[in-house]
């Protein structure tokens, strides 16, 4: 069984990856993780099984390889594992609850973390960040759940764990759970200076900025041929709810931002898109402040949909990703956001056929 260092190391050698320093001092965590994890169940007919190792939590810049990183590791173990990211898997959950509560359990976190428990021995998330309340309420009796059962769990984020949920509702009830991760998880910051997203900008356009006549006119060329005119409305059914998305056709959507952002939508919702579009088309992305603050999180939590799910974003915008949320609450977090923009207009970023030459 090759260490993480050694698949790290074959990377490099066969040109996938630039050796890194700060990535390669990250290596160690996982390889005791990993080493962990493979030792068999119990030696011996009256030996416990070994204590789970601690986590890791890790945090740092955008771009930096904290996902590639993470995935590496995923994919090095022989242990039931699954890589999620995290609002996906919070969403997964509250259905869960919901259903548990409907089957008359007092407690229904418990099923829901005991469930989980039973199908892996590591939970991997993705981009761990929370801002909605029912989130921060719940976290910490479902991770102290699925520590006690003994599931390793890996996570990536742009924040350290003391500041998550920052300044959110009744935020001294979440504590706890910050000091639950940093007992039961490593916390490490990759420290990269560079942010290798920014280096993958090529290919043809697909971000058109400003918006004005020329721009609507190049997204209505490409949506004519991408369509050839056959769209029609289309409705995805969410948690027993309609929404309706204007355009849709073989998988290409088309929607404003208002149409996606103004409107009380959540992580489900865009989840829901993501699932069922391979190309969506986004018109007229304002300037984001605290003017328009409810506007830009949903935002986000739309582009973190459609960057998991592999879809390719065609869209015109008032300005370029990293002016388009320049100050106010929400900025920062809005960094990553910038970055996974520029990344999606990468040539051959998205597993989704490119367009043809013709139509671009």
């Amino acid at each position: 069984m090759k260490t993480m260092p050694d698949i790290y190391a074959d990377m490099v050698n066969s040109g996938e990856l630039t050796a890194d320093p700060a990535q390669e001092a990250i290596l160690p965590e996982f390889e005791r993780m990993r080493a962990a994890l493979a030792e068999a169940s119990p030696k011996g007919w009256f030996r416990k099984a070994p204590e789970p190792p601690k986590g890791l939590y890790m945090w740092g810049g955008v771009g930096r390889g904290k996902s590639m990183l993470m995935d590496m590791f995923a994919a090095s173990l022989d242990v039931p594992n699954r890589r999620v990211h995290f609002h996906a898997f919070m969403q997964e959950i509250h259905a869960g609850i919901h259903a548990a509560r409907q089957d008359g359990a007092q407690d229904a976190v418990a099923p829901v973390a005991a469930k989980v428990a039973e199908e892996v021995r590591l939970l991997a998330f993705d981009e761990m960040h929370i801002s909605d309340i029912t989130d921060a309420m719940i976290v910490g009796r479902l991770f102290q759940a699925l520590f006690d059962a003994g599931v390793v769990v890996v996570t990536t984020s742009n924040r350290l764990p003391d500041d998550l949920y920052k300044n959110g509702l009744n935020r001294q009830l979440f504590l706890p759970f910050i000091d639950l991760l940093k007992e039961r998880m490593v916390v490490r910051e990759l420290t990269s200076p560079t942010d290798y997203r920014q280096g993958k900008i090529a290919g043809s356009q697909t971000y058109f900025t400003p918006i004005n006549a020329d721009a609507r006119a190049k997204i209505e060329q490409v949506w004519q041929s991408l369509t050839h005119g056959a769209a029609r409305p289309h409705t995805l059914t969410v948690q027993k709810r309609q929404v309706e998305i204007p355009a849709f056709h073989n998988g290409v959507a088309r929607a404003s931002f208002y149409h996606l952002c103004g409107r009380m939508l959540g992580a489900a919702d865009y989840l829901a898109l993501a699932d069922a579009a391979r190309v969506l088309v986004l018109e007229d992305i304002p300037l984001l402040s605290r003017q328009n603050f409810n506007e830009a999180k949903r935002f986000v939590t739309l582009i973190d949909a459609l960057y998991e799910a592999r879809v390719r974003l065609i869209c015109s915008a008032a300005a370029a990703p990293e002016f388009l949320y320049v100050e106010g609450e929400g900025s920062f977090e809005f960094e990553r956001t910038a970055s996974r923009l520029r990344e999606m207009q990468s040539e051959g970023w998205s597993e989704s056929p490119d367009l043809k030459p013709d139509e671009r």
